[in-house]
């Protein structure tokens, strides 16, 4: 069946997808960006700001943005880069995956324009996979240089998740790691606890992470369980109270409900030769915990599965 484009009140065309247990996502063309992911109890699994401005040229602040060419303010451009308000085609030709002929995943394509190439220099196509199975959100990003020079960029997939209290809200798998701190200056430390925890204001970018990490709600009795390829970086990030309140399209107690953890290349830029392909990969899923003071082990969370299939670049 072919996918059905809807246009919700905010004018913004989207899809919506759907698998066999019930649960279910959205997606926007307006910035590629999935705006909201169901689980079967129809519990909203992604936050999305009680302020959010849904009308273009803004981002929409929630679900899981695209930063790209840039993450942050590194570099020339726009906070995170332009792919994330640019509206985005339906992809006709998604070569070497799995046609997208059900309701459970979209194919979407991003291409260089003449406006993007005055502020940035360089042909590009950017791809993004996103399929819906049960438990299960799998996003998988492609660019490809089809410059006559190299093509240099940074990534992130932003994933906004919901939570139910920030202070209860424990993230594994990043332990003994160095990060760099956006709060001073992107200067290097290493993570010295056992989890990271949540108190007040976070902005770094964890270096070098594992595969798997784990966000453990021990309010709702869920774990989110992060696994990536090609995106060695992992960015927590909370604005907090005063933050928030600074923030025009963040709901002042919004943070409370919210943390993301992103998957991301931002320390060292991908590096394209003129035709060449860059492949990411990201799979969100929820597992049920009976979480009390760790008796699930952690380390069953986040070692206890098989890893997906390797990813070919």
């Amino acid at each position: 069946m072919p996918l059905n484009i809807i246009h919700d009140a905010n004018g913004l065309p989207r899809t919506i997808l759907t698998e066999p247990n019930g649960s279910s996502a959205e997606v926007l063309l307006y910035g590629g960006q999935v705006v909201s992911w169901k689980n079967e109890r129809k519990e909203e699994l992604l936050f999305m700001s009680s302020k959010a401005i849904w009308k273009p040229p803004k981002a929409i602040r929630g679900g899981i943005p695209v930063c790209f060419p840039q993450f942050g303010n590194l570099g020339s451009l726009e906070q995170h880069g332009f792919a994330r308000n640019r509206m985005w085609s339906l992809d006709g030709d998604p070569s070497s995956l799995p046609p997208a002929n059900n309701q459970s995943s979209v194919d979407l394509i991003l291409k260089s324009t003449e406006e993007d190439l005055k502020t940035w220099p360089r042909s590009f196509e950017l791809k993004l996979h996103i399929s819906l199975s049960a438990g299960k959100l799998t996003l998988i990003p492609r660019v490809r240089n089809t410059d006559n020079k190299p093509l240099s960029f940074t990534f992130a997939l932003r994933n906004y998740l919901s939570v139910s209290d920030i202070s209860e809200v424990r993230v594994e798998g990043l332990e003994t790691l160095d990060y760099l701190d956006n709060l001073e200056c992107r200067k290097r430390f290493t993570e010295q606890a056992d989890a990271v925890t949540f108190d007040g204001e976070i902005d770094r970018v964890y270096l070098t992470t594992p595969t798997k990490i784990a966000i453990i709600d021990h309010e709702k009795k869920r774990t989110f369980v992060l696994r990536k390829e090609s995106m060695p970086d992992a960015v927590v990030w909370n604005p907090w109270d005063k933050k928030a309140k600074a923030l025009p399209d963040l709901g002042d107690v919004d943070y409370k409900t919210m943390l993301c953890v992103d998957s991301a290349a931002i320390e060292t830029p991908i590096v394209l030769k003129p035709f060449e392909e860059w492949k990411g990969y990201q799979e969100l899923s929820t597992v049920s915990s009976s979480y009390c003071s760790g008796q699930l082990d952690p380390r069953k969370v986040l070692h206890g599965y098989h890893s997906p299939h390797p990813v070919n670049h």
